[in-house]
């Protein structure tokens, strides 16, 4: 049951925010949307919900238009907060879960388990307003999945969350994947993208300007980069013929290269300089492949 995205374009009155956008997100996999803020991410993701109805193109889950007697089938993680800051936890999930039909005793089910895995059985009675910014979004994770979607959109789920709760949200994301959940997950954060999605899309302006395997992204690249940590200057490596970028770092130096050739010809220079600690050759990072592509410095 693929999630496919036709010739979609969406406008409001002159500004295009999605231009004629085409994709298929594949099955029990997590597929990751990247771009800068007004990349038109969450445009596109409040129309597969139909939330926004599409100026042009369709939409189709399973080979059918997504309404509201699919929305059972659909999760969706909001990047704002989206939750009543006076009602308690259980009260939230219990409201939210019979709007998808559960009954009262599998909501209450499926809380206790989660609220256990996210290590807050605590929360079941405070108050939405009572938590951190990093418990509600926990909470609000719970909210999108309780009712068990086939699919399921993530819009920066680890915003505001501390590097130990990143990894629980990162594991329960894996699970429900290896569960069989198609998941479109869109983030700033290059490396969470890297680590948990096969295929991806990077969206500037409305359109796609890299879509395909990350394998397949990162191959066609075709530049590398060199990791060097040495107790000696390495600037003077900036001038070798191939070497496309420099950035200096703490320990040492990372250089952009055209070919992986090229790498050789480094190894060679700094031989018998001093001690090297660390000398890598490694595929381009997503981060590269995003300044490239977008033309524009990242910043997180």
């Amino acid at each position: 049951m693929a999630l496919q995205i036709q010739g979609v374009t969406k406008k409001f009155g002159n500004h295009v925010a999605v231009d004629d956008l085409s994709l298929e997100i594949p099955e029990s996999e997590m597929f990751g949307f990247l771009g800068a803020n007004g990349a038109g991410k969450t445009t596109t993701f409040r129309m597969i919900l139909g939330l926004l109805e599409a100026t042009n193109g369709k939409i189709s889950w399973a080979g059918k238009p997504i309404t509201y007697k699919e929305s059972h089938l659909v999760g969706y993680l909001p990047e704002e907060r989206g939750l009543y800051p006076k009602l308690t936890v259980k009260e939230q999930l219990i409201y939210l879960g019979r709007l998808r039909g559960m009954e009262k005793s599998e909501i209450l089910k499926q809380l206790d388990y989660w609220l256990e895995r996210f290590k807050v059985p605590e929360y079941l009675n405070k108050k939405v307003e009572e938590l951190s910014k990093g418990n509600q979004q926990k909470i609000q994770f719970i909210a999108s999945t309780i009712h068990r979607p086939k699919l399921l959109i993530l819009d920066e789920p680890f915003s505001g969350l501390d590097p130990l709760n990143v990894e629980l949200l990162k594991e329960a994301v894996l699970d429900l994947k290896n569960q069989g959940t198609s998941i479109v997950f869109a983030s700033h954060r290059m490396e969470h993208v890297e680590e948990l999605c096969e295929h991806l899309c990077i969206m500037h302006h409305g359109k796609p300007v890299v879509h395909g395997s990350l394998r397949d992204i990162k191959r066609s690249f075709g530049r590398k980069n060199v990791i060097i940590h040495a107790d000696f200057d390495l600037d003077y490596l900036t001038s070798t013929r191939g070497v496309t970028k420099a950035k200096n770092t703490a320990e040492g130096i990372i250089l952009q290269i055209d070919d992986e050739a090229v790498s050789q010809e480094i190894l060679k220079q700094i031989t018998g300089k001093g001690n090297v600690r660390k000398f890598i050759l490694e595929e381009p990072s997503l981060n590269d492949i995003f300044i490239e592509k977008v033309g524009a410095s990242y910043h997180e």
